[in-house]
């Protein structure tokens, strides 16, 4: 059996074919992207600055503390951060975060006002669920108020990285 031969222009067409079918593939299955739309996350993803998330980030694994994360709910996106996790307990007094009634130390927020937030009453997290908040505290619509507690089906991946504005390109933490 004879190998195929093929021209520089036929082997140049099929290789920008064979990177235009890849990149979609990994588009539509792994990597997504999104714009943030506000605040809420301030100062670790800004307004209007675009991430790429990745939707196989809890295929076979589930959120962890401190993740940033894409959240789907009624054709709404959030981006936030899981603060708490299932069967765990949650309060927040005198601006101390507790979790199972040990002091947590938020060490994602450097801003020292971002902390602020009123006091919440224990909050017992059931299995499935997510307890998440926006870094910046005084503006998130969170867990705390309107989107109340994150099922696990209603995380579609996590944040990876800041693409664009280029010049603030950076690996989320």
């Amino acid at each position: 059996m004879t190998k195929p031969h093929f021209t520089k222009k036929q082997r140049i067409v099929l290789s920008v074919l064979t990177f235009f079918f890849i990149v979609l593939f990994i588009h539509l299955f792994i990597f997504r992207t999104a714009i943030v739309d506000g605040h809420s996350m301030a100062p670790t993803v800004n307004n209007q600055q675009t991430i790429i998330y990745n939707r196989l980030s809890y295929l076979f694994d589930s959120p962890h503390r401190g993740d940033v994360v894409v959240i789907k709910r009624d054709e709404q996106t959030y981006i936030k951060r899981i603060i708490g996790l299932p069967t765990e307990t949650l309060s927040y007094q005198d601006q101390q975060l507790y979790i199972d009634e040990i002091p947590y130390r938020q060490t994602f927020i450097t801003n020292e006002r971002s902390y602020w937030t009123h006091n919440i009453k224990p909050t017992y997290i059931p299995a499935d669920y997510y307890y998440v908040m926006g870094d910046n505290r005084r503006n998130s619509r969170d867990s705390r108020n309107s989107l109340g507690l994150i099922l696990k089906q209603e995380i579609i991946g996590r944040a990876e990285m800041i693409m664009y504005p280029f010049d603030e390109w950076q690996v989320i933490y």
